[in-house]
């Protein structure tokens, strides 16, 4: 198999630690793509996937994979680790948190994007982003419990990723002080071995050009 991969990526991320758990990390080749929503789209990975984003997984039967969601499936499938829990109402929690820590992945990305525009960021979209990301932590610090009562699955997954990019991309925010419960999940989680392996990574010469605070406050 085939990853179009970065270490700087919150959904790449994700396929990485369902690699780790699904023991298949032996089986992938990374390449590592430069992809950017405020830059031509990357032909190399314009040939897998024609939406030019990643992660894109190039499967042994030869398939493009795209977006984290369907890789992560197919690689559990595909393992018989059951990230994705197969009784209905445990099924629907996680894939609930999925989607909540997904989106709040791409608010943050998106974010600081909208920051590093030469005209200035719109207000009046960063201002909802900003009440949408602290809404959704503390929906997420109101189920820290759940997630404790939950064999771990792709909703774990996804929250440690969400948090990761936070980390990242808004190390000045303090969300530890303000949101306790997950501070406390995190570090828990942060334990386990394919999330060890698998944390953020700058490899970028251009470091001093990252958003590590701008508008986001809690």
């Amino acid at each position: 198999m085939k990853l179009h991969w970065s270490p700087r990526s919150p959904f790449v991320r994700k396929v990485m630690i369902t690699l780790h758990e699904c023991g298949q990390l032996e089986n992938v080749d990374l390449v590592r793509s430069v992809v950017s929503l405020s830059a031509p789209p990357n032909s190399a990975v314009l040939i897998d996937n024609p939406l030019g984003k990643i992660p894109t997984l190039i499967t042994d039967d030869g398939d493009a994979l795209f977006d984290s969601r369907v890789i992560c499936e197919y690689l559990d499938i595909k393992s018989g680790r059951n990230l994705f829990p197969a009784k209905k109402d445990e099924r629907m929690k996680h894939l609930r948190w999925q989607a909540l820590c997904d989106g709040l992945a791409d608010i943050l990305l998106l974010w600081r994007i909208e920051l590093t525009r030469q005209s200035g960021p719109w207000d009046i979209v960063t201002d909802g982003w900003q009440t949408k990301v602290r809404a959704s932590m503390v929906v997420l610090e109101g189920e820290v419990e759940a997630f404790n009562n939950s064999e771990f699955g792709i909703g774990h997954i996804s929250l440690v990723c969400a948090l990761g990019q936070l980390e990242f991309r808004w190390s000045n925010c303090d969300w530890r002080k303000h949101f306790p419960k997950l501070s406390n999940l995190e570090a828990d989680l942060a334990k386990r071995p394919s999330i060890n392996a698998t944390g953020v990574k700058d490899d970028q010469e251009n470091k001093g050009t990252e958003i590590t605070n701008g508008q986001l406050s809690f």
